[in-house]
């Protein structure tokens, strides 16, 4: 039914497919910047803190009945870490962008969302009116600016950005961050890829610029990026979390998210605080080794490289494969112009992410 299609995809070299990788490739492709998803301590604990539960899984929605002390005891820790009021657990990344989006942006308000933001949150606009969304150039506040100041909307302006961006692994820009408050937009802050990664505390992007969360503050994290588990949160005001409760179809109508990946996600975050300079200690040596060898100053573990051929960033990564190591070779639609993703995680040793480098630098 579809041949015509698939083909279509084929031809192009973007078909896409599951695959077993060999577990003895080193892993320079998942976003498992900490390592922590093949941690058997916290795995444990996680572990015994649901066997003191009466249930296994949480049965049912979050606002039927499961709700459990596990999502509870998650949720007041990220608030005390994070600074900020109040805290609600989501299924997962996309779960919470399709949330956020789609309750937060009622009838005369306009949403402004930066081009490169999660596919999850791009889907959740489709469920707008068109005249409610403003996309806005890549981490480009003057051009944010520009349309803002020209949109005659008279209901909120909500801002979407990412604290780093998945693909290009850039950060968001601190102007974003103060014109929202001088605007009094709602900031909603993606921060997937950033939250265990960057700031003084690996707490993301607000820990990164040191700002106080304030009423038009909302942090969406994931678990299962440097957290090594699965699920999500959303971080914000008590009257937004709330309002979300009430209104997010995709908190309201899902089952509530896994005991387990909770507990494991809270281990995760107690294990990040507890071990903040030592973490920061590799994630600096391993951005030093990027700069040193590819001659690219990241300031954070993504590390884009661009090919700009989908034939070609194939053969990259089979190369590297027979090597020893596992890159992404990401393909539109994900990017515009195809590039070797790579990801310098803190569980692989310096010596080998140089070897890699060195094997990367006779392909580019």
């Amino acid at each position: 039914m579809y041949t015509k299609e698939l083909n279509s995809i084929k031809k192009s070299n973007r078909l896409r497919s599951r695959k077993i990788y060999d577990k003895n490739l080193i892993d320079l492709a998942s976003n498992d910047y900490l390592g922590l998803a093949s941690n058997k301590e916290l795995f444990k604990k996680a572990y015994n803190r649901v066997l003191e539960e009466q249930y296994n899984a949480p049965k049912a929605s979050i606002l039927v009945n499961g709700y459990s002390s596990i999502h509870k005891e998650f949720e007041d820790a990220l608030k005390k870490a994070n600074h900020f009021e109040d805290a609600v657990v989501v299924g997962s990344g996309f779960l919470a962008n399709l949330s956020m989006i789609e309750a937060l942006v009622r009838k005369g308000d306009v949403l402004f969302i930066d081009e490169e933001y999660h596919a999850s949150g791009m889907l959740a606009t489709k469920l707008l009116n068109p005249n409610q969304v403003v996309i806005f150039n890549h981490n480009d506040c003057e051009d944010l600016k520009l349309k803002f100041n020209n949109t005659k909307n008279k209901g909120r302006k909500l801002i979407a950005i990412e604290g780093v961006y998945s693909m290009e692994g850039d950060i968001a820009s601190r102007d974003f961050f103060d014109f929202a408050d001088e605007k009094n937009a709602i900031l909603i802050v993606d921060e997937a890829h950033s939250s265990g990664v960057i700031g003084d505390n690996l707490l993301g992007i607000f820990d990164y610029y040191h700002i106080k969360p304030k009423i038009n503050h909302i942090k969406m994290g994931t678990l299962g990026k440097a957290y090594g588990s699965y699920g999500a949160y959303i971080l914000s005001s008590t009257q937004i979390i709330e309002f979300l409760l009430n209104r997010a179809k995709a908190i309201i109508y899902t089952t509530a998210p896994s005991l387990f990946d909770i507990a494991l996600g809270l281990q995760s975050l107690k294990y990040i605080l507890k071990n903040k300079e030592e973490l920061k200690a590799k994630i600096a040596s391993n951005l030093q080794v990027i700069n040193d060898n590819l001659g690219i100053n990241a300031h954070s573990l993504i590390i884009p490289i661009n090919i700009a051929d989908n034939k070609k960033v194939l053969q990259i990564q089979e190369g590297l494969k027979e090597k020893g190591f596992l890159v992404g070779a990401i393909r539109q639609p994900t990017v515009k112009s195809a590039i070797i993703r790579l990801i310098a995680k803190i569980d692989v040793s310096p010596e080998d992410l140089k070897k890699m480098c060195k094997i990367l630098i006779k392909y580019r």
